[in-house]
């Protein structure tokens, strides 16, 4: 096992996209582990000079220097695993997640959000970041405590799939916005080309279930991440667990069609730990899973199905 570290300097980010064809700035061992920072913010979210924030020097480095691409996100990778080939699953297993600078920002944007006729003028809100405390100070004077995770992670998309946003999560991952994916949880990924070529970005010190109004806190974040190479699991969409629980996820345009992904994909998951069948995996998720909105506002929405493991143990 080796310990690596992964700055967010202009040669390892990439902005706004995921293409197969982007190249690894890094090369691992299955079991290695990857000390990663991550940035979150075009030019224009940062704060005011006045407003007395920390601007890290790398996030202004990667602003004048990185390609500009269809989305927002800053994605730090790709990461390669040796060895990992298209029908593997990468297994990445969340062991910390820390804020990197205090502040973080919030945006309400026209046409965008849940409800943009509701709230059709832009507002971009920074707030402060007690990182000792580990708390967001809100400006209507509530603290709320922080639960940071990368609102991106993901493997590189099939190559026929070209560059595609970083909006759209999809089967290779990307902007998931899973607020269950803090610390100690695993993601499970389908691998769809050799190496896998592993990011993450889009960091948020909080979320909500939904991220109603477009984006949560909004913030840079460092994470210690390991990689396992599984070749004896074979999936379709990414997975997750936490210590408590399993997660399948769902993602469509249409939320009911999302939502049926999600459960459909956690009746799999039942029938693979159990001897249920069909119709008594079904009846379980009715009785003992919970579906939850991931997110409403990524073009593909998301709904994830959280099953407790000791309803399967």
């Amino acid at each position: 096992m080796a310990h690596h570290e992964l700055p967010s300097t202009p040669d390892n980010v990439h902005w706004g996209y995921f293409e197969a064809a982007r190249a690894p700035v890094l090369t691992i061992a299955s079991g290695d582990i990857v000390d990663i920072d991550c940035l979150s913010g075009e030019p224009e979210d940062m704060p005011a000079a006045d407003q007395g924030f920390e601007v890290l020097a790398e996030h202004v480095a990667v602003h004048e220097q990185c390609e500009r691409g269809p989305g927002p996100h800053f994605m730090t990778g790709p990461i390669a695993v040796d060895g990992a080939a298209p029908g593997d699953v990468l297994e990445v297993r969340i062991r910390d997640i820390r804020p990197r600078v205090d502040w973080g920002w919030n945006i309400i944007e026209p046409l965008l959000g849940t409800l943009p006729e509701d709230f059709p003028e832009q507002r971009r809100l920074h707030i402060g970041i007690d990182r000792a405390a580990g708390v967001a100070k809100l400006p209507w004077g509530r603290d709320l405590p922080l639960r940071p995770f990368f609102g991106v992670m993901g493997v590189a998309p099939p190559p026929a799939w070209g560059r595609v946003s970083s909006v759209q999560p999809r089967a290779h991952g990307g902007n998931m916005d899973n607020k269950e994916l803090v610390a100690e949880t695993t993601l499970y990924l389908p691998v769809w080309n050799p190496g896998a070529l592993f990011s993450a970005g889009d960091g948020h010190g909080v979320q909500g279930d939904g991220e109603v109004c477009l984006t949560a806190l909004e913030t840079c974040l460092s994470g210690t991440l390991e990689f396992i190479l599984r070749k004896d699991l074979s999936l379709t969409m990414p997975r997750a667990e936490t210590p408590t629980h399993y997660l399948t996820m769902g993602m469509n345009e249409d939320l009911d069609d999302a939502a049926k992904q999600a459960l459909r994909e956690m009746i799999v998951l039942i029938r693979e730990r159990t001897n249920l069948g069909p119709e008594d995996a079904y009846t379980l998720c009715s009785l003992a899973a919970d579906m939850r909105i991931t997110q409403l506002v990524d073009g593909n929405k998301g709904v994830h199905t959280m099953l407790a493991k000791d309803m399967i143990a």
